[in-house]
């Protein structure tokens, strides 16, 4: 029998040119590829990415070196602003075990969140290019830990991404998991001991990474490929909520009457939803959030439903409030404790209590604020998050049952602040 393990410690030879050059009619854009030098087997080899999405399959990373893209009235991001794939050596800081695909996007992700979060230190936790747990806070550590809590079971083998250099408190905690991926501007001294006890840890220090904001302002060029081996461009989105006075009034007009929110969002509430429609920017079509201090709460992602993702994200906000809270009180997860009962090793009080407790506190959610990439097609979505006792939602608006979702709002007790974003930002 094969050893199965062994295919994920493959390091795949790709057969993709060490140049790739596209040509926009006149214009043109090159391409390096990517390949490190790193230590496998005894001996340094050469290598450009571990594999793609899966074992098996070949990859590359391709980094932009020359060429001014300009379609229209539209200026795209110019070469040598390279972020993850200007990743070389010595931003590897620690190799690991050989990047791949998956390492790299989920990286390349958390840039894209990251990039909105600077007014405070802030650390998110992505797995499989999602979001699993994003906040800030006033520490490195303290954000790192509301982001890890928020879905430690997620987290397991997850990439984090910070916004500030690692100082020696957060890395005592990153230390405490299991990440395949630990991205910073910098290391302060004495960090990278502790990170270098995980050998298959990889450790990248950002390149460029003072350049992420200016990211905000900008478009790339973004290529869908299809099955037939076709491709659709576009262009990437901007997002236009860079503040609280860029939302706009929840307001709507059916059949001659006008609909309008009879509660404005309060100062916290304008930052978590701020937060939140930032965090959006890099989750997964169609998705739902929760957020409360700064913090997701209950995160989901890629449903074909509106109400439905807005259910499971209740449904993942209580099981992670559960986990948390057993992981506090009992130093395991709530699974284990489950199993430790079946088992008749534990009295099934602790059990009891730990649901109880989370009942009460409706997994987290009471006094979070709800956003929603796109607008809500009926109330029954926002209607999910009134009965959590949300106090805040933020969405695109536009729908023809706009005055629905603001009467929702409005008969909620106490009633519910609602803001239009006025775009949507959905990412597949």
């Amino acid at each position: 029998m094969s050893d199965i393990k062994a295919m994920y410690r493959t390091v795949m030879a790709d057969h993709f040119p060490p140049e790739m050059t596209i040509s926009f009619g006149d214009q043109k854009l090159t391409y390096r590829k990517r390949t490190w030098k790193l230590p496998a087997k005894g001996e340094v080899i050469e290598m450009g990415l571990r594999y793609g999405e899966n074992p098996g399959q070949e990859a590359a990373l391709y980094e932009l070196v020359g060429g001014h893209l300009t379609l229209g009235e539209c200026h795209f991001i110019d070469p040598n602003n390279g972020l993850t794939s200007a990743v070389d050596e010595a931003a590897m800081v620690q190799a690991g075990k050989h990047p791949g695909k998956t390492n790299l996007t989920d990286l390349d992700n958390g840039l894209n969140i990251i990039k909105w979060l600077q007014k405070k230190p802030a650390a998110v936790i992505l797995k499989h290019n999602n979001p699993c747990g994003a906040a800030w806070a006033d520490s490195l550590a303290a954000a790192y830990d509301k982001a890890n809590m928020a879905d430690r079971i997620a987290a397991f083998g997850g990439a984090a991404v910070f916004n500030r250099p690692l100082d020696k408190a957060t890395a005592e905690l990153v230390s405490q998991n299991y990440l395949e991926v630990i991205a910073a501007p910098d290391f302060e001294a004495g960090t990278l001991d502790i990170l270098k006890k995980a050998k298959d840890l990889r450790i990248i220090k950002v390149p460029n990474f003072g350049r992420l904001q200016h990211l905000i302002h900008n478009r790339f060029v973004d290529f869908k490929c299809l099955v037939d081996g076709g491709i659709i461009v576009q262009q990437s989105p901007l997002n236009a909520i860079l503040k609280k006075e860029d939302f706009k009034p929840a307001a709507a007009t059916h059949q001659g009457k006008e609909y309008r929110c009879v509660r404005q969002p309060t100062e916290a509430e304008y930052e978590d939803l701020l937060f939140g429609w930032w965090v959006e920017q890099g989750i997964t079509s169609n998705s739902v959030i929760f957020v409360k201090d700064g913090c997701t709460v209950g995160i989901g992602t890629g449903e074909q439903d509106r109400v439905g993702v807005a259910e499971i994200a209740v449904f993942k906000a209580y099981t992670k409030y559960a986990d948390a809270l057993c992981f506090k009180r009992f130093g395991m997860p709530y699974k284990n404790l489950e199993l430790e009962i079946l088992q008749a090793k534990r009295d099934s009080s602790d059990q009891t209590d730990i649901d109880v407790a989370t009942q009460e506190a409706k997994g987290g959610l009471i006094g979070s604020v709800m956003i929603s990439d796109a607008f809500f097609p009926f109330r029954d979505g926002v209607d999910v998050g009134i009965r959590q006792g949300i106090s805040a939602v933020a969405h695109a608006g536009g729908s023809v049952r706009d005055y629905e979702v603001i009467e929702a709002c409005n008969e909620a007790d106490p009633p519910v602040a609602m803001v239009f974003t006025g775009q949507r930002c959905f990412k597949h």
